[in-house]
């Protein structure tokens, strides 16, 4: 999100990035809403300077009665103005973004493009099961019992995989935390607020579980709390960066994904996640861009899962972000490459509309950019089962995770 500073000065950048984002928002519009704003704005603040002044004298009838119709007419445009900026705030929330100049045009995730491969695709001598069906066999997933008791796209974690996932969450938690990041539990429900602080809202609103009766939503990621942890507050330059992480479940409608990734539990309602969040100085934004990166390469390459880097085209990164990397892993029951992670700069996106700032040393107050990067979800979980399976059906434990789970093997309950 950008002030309105930003609007009047450069209307032409924001209209080609909205090209580039396909958002219909109607700049010239908001222009036009913004000009007819500041002109009733300084309308009002005349009049006030002029009925002001004549409070100073001693005023006739008819002056009273001038400086009565006067007042009135102001409060008539202060309603019209408390209308010009509800239409202003409504176009201005929906604008997304500025992307960076190195961002791929696109639609879609078919159109980003890898700039690192890294990995051993595996060999089998034997045609490789997918995820879900080894879970069965193995007696590790079940999601029939959960589509009794939730519907579909839910699961149960069994036996040796709901210990895998605590594994790996263990595992994560101490490597970020030799990172310097603060481990954090957060708040599973959130208010909106807090979801277009962060930009979930108005832009992905479709995809958040509502309570009934109720103001609070589930979250979608811990992001969304972690992120409105400081909002309001101004934190000083010394105390940055802020990392933060937490595991935490994420509850997601999927409206959008109709049809896709209905086999197995790659696409579902509710999951595990450990996200890193990062509040630092515009100056230093890149360098924790890519420190993020580099931490999810590490948990990838000591599970020694091969995957590559993409850099997210135009059309597949979300609203809120600048730059958006995505890891995708190599699955080999569909043979092609699938996301794990997420790492997005999101500039200062967030802070503007959670009004997180940060004085500088030198005095200056500014908004601090974020980043928002997976560290672990339930999908590594995934690639763990289908890139360490055997031909008995068995599935190796990366040698990292030995210590956490106590067995070398899943294998079949005789």
């Amino acid at each position: 999100m950008f002030d309105l500073k930003f609007l009047r000065e450069q209307p032409g950048v924001i209209k080609k990035n909205n090209q580039r984002r396909k958002c219909a928002v109607d700049v010239d519009r908001l222009v036009r809403l913004d000009e007819q704003y500041r002109t009733l704005q300084s309308s009002i603040e005349d009049r006030r300077a002029q009925r002001k002044l004549a409070s100073r004298t001693k005023p006739g009838p008819e002056e009273i009665a001038a400086m009565r119709k006067l007042g009135e007419e102001i409060m008539k445009d202060e309603q019209s103005v408390t209308k010009l900026l509800d239409q202003i705030n409504e176009l201005f929330s929906q604008l997304p973004n500025i992307l960076a100049d190195d961002v791929p045009d696109g639609n879609d995730d078919s159109d980003n493009v890898v700039i690192k491969t890294v990995g051993e695709k595996p060999i089998f001598s034997f045609p490789p099961l997918d995820h879900m069906l080894l879970g069965e066999r193995l007696d590790i997933i079940d999601t029939k019992h959960a589509a009794e008791v939730s519907g579909s796209r839910f699961y149960y974690l069994k036996n040796e995989a709901a210990l895998l996932r605590l594994a790996l969450h263990r595992w994560g938690w101490e490597k970020l935390s030799k990172e310097g990041f603060t481990l954090m539990t957060t708040p599973h429900l959130a208010r909106p607020q807090t979801l277009y602080g962060t930009g979930y809202l108005p832009f992905f609103k479709d995809d958040v579980w509502k309570l009934e009766d109720s103001e609070l939503a589930l979250i979608g990621t811990s992001e969304q709390t972690l992120v409105a942890y400081h909002q309001n507050e101004t934190l000083k330059e010394h105390e940055l960066p802020k990392l933060y992480t937490a595991t935490s479940e994420c509850f997601r409608t999927e409206a959008g994904s109709y049809g896709k990734d209905t086999k197995g539990i790659f696409r579902v309602h509710e999951f595990w996640k450990m996200e890193q969040i990062i509040v630092c100085t515009p100056e230093t934004v890149e360098e924790y861009h890519k420190k993020a990166l580099e931490i999810e390469e590490w948990f990838a390459q000591s599970l020694e899962i091969p995957y590559h880097i993409v850099i997210v085209c135009a059309g597949d990164c979300g609203a809120p972000g600048y730059k958006k990397y995505d890891l995708e892993a190599w699955f080999p029951s569909q043979e092609r490459y699938r996301e794990l992670t997420s790492n997005t700069n999101l500039t200062d996106f967030q802070t503007r509309r959670l009004n997180i700032r940060y004085q500088s040393s030198a005095g200056k107050i500014a908004y601090p950019y974020t980043i928002s990067a997976t560290a672990l979800t339930d999908r590594f979980l995934l690639a763990i089962m289908e890139n360490y399976q055997q031909m008995d059906g068995s599935i190796r434990i990366p040698t990292v995770l030995r210590p956490y789970m106590g067995i070398d093997q899943i294998t079949q309950k005789s």
